[in-house]
């Protein structure tokens, strides 16, 4: 398969790729997605764009990546199942990909009840495996889920998600397992806090060759601040911040600068981790950060560009 993505590429080459993250606006005004791209081209490798994160209502995913192709960054386009069926689906892989889309990252999506449209009906016709089984059979077998032939088939770098981080922990390994036999090509993991935590999960992934089937990219989130090191460890699901993080953000005399220099850290740890082959840099609304971030890691400049 080769779906002609500068991040493939990379990948292949054995490249530590950089990618990053753009959380499209509540509106129509292209200028954002060019504004953010400005930002973050020469920094990242590749961005995501989010498909109606946190279920609200965003710009397309599509349609962002076009824009953000456009200014010459390459899009990993990201897909959920919350708000399509499978001809949906489908359909818009079909388009994306005539529009040049090359990087698709299935998820299942949030419940809609997270978002500013809680009683909106979802659909969840598929679930994000399910969806990265039907997206590799569209591209390396020309078939629709139906089993029609497919006469031009959408050459996607398929991407999935996987938290380490979650319980029960012994089936962190092997949920990412399914999604590697589904068919899924590169990894972005949940947002690393906790060290240890994920040197264990590697070993797992290790254990069962699974670095060697997958491309595996470390998530970092920087902490903007001490509140936003506490909602993390206490208010949202499947993440662990430990203790000593939060304490110094707290003791901080500049928050925003110990939370840079503390996903620094992280992805200097991540680098020396065998089977980590980048990271996925998620600073949503913060994109001034990435550039720093990565330098400080010794990540730029960055050896490819589309």
């Amino acid at each position: 398969m080769k779906a002609d993505s500068n991040l493939e590429r990379m990948l292949e080459k054995g490249e530590f790729v950089v990618t990053g993250e753009l959380g499209p606006p509540q509106s129509a005004d292209p200028e954002v997605i060019r504004n953010k791209v400005g930002i973050l081209k020469g920094s990242v490798d590749a961005a995501n764009i989010t498909d109606n994160q946190t279920a609200i209502v965003r710009l397309s995913s599509i349609a962002a990546g076009v824009l953000m192709q456009n200014e010459g960054l390459e899009p990993v386009i990201q897909m959920t199942c919350r708000d399509r069926n499978r001809l949906a689906i489908q359909s818009d892989i079909l388009g994306a990909a005539s529009l040049g889309m090359k990087n698709l990252l299935c998820l299942t999506g949030d419940h809609q009840t997270f978002g500013n449209h809680p009683f909106s009906k979802n659909v969840f016709d598929l679930d994000s495996i399910q969806l990265i089984q039907m997206v590799k059979g569209m591209r390396d077998d020309s078939q629709f889920q139906s089993g029609d032939e497919l006469k031009v088939p959408p050459k996607m770098f398929i991407g999935a998600a996987a938290n380490p981080f979650g319980d029960p922990f012994e089936f962190r390994v092997i949920r990412l397992a399914k999604k590697v036999a589904a068919g899924a090509d590169f990894i972005q993991t949940q947002g690393i806090y906790d060290i240890d935590r994920f040197e264990k999960w590697m070993e797992g992934v290790r254990d069962r060759g699974l670095h060697e089937k997958v491309y595996i990219l470390g998530g970092v989130i920087p902490f903007k601040s001490a509140g936003a090191a506490r909602y993390i460890k206490n208010k949202v699901p499947g993440m662990i911040v430990p203790d000593e993080l939060v304490e110094r953000m707290k003791n901080a005399s500049d928050a925003k600068a110990e939370g840079v220099k503390i996903a620094v850290e992280t992805i200097l740890q991540l680098k020396t981790i065998k089977g980590v082959h980048g990271v996925h840099i998620m600073a949503i609304e913060w994109e001034e950060k990435v550039a720093e971030i990565a330098e400080g890691a010794g990540l730029l400049p960055r050896p490819g560009a589309i």
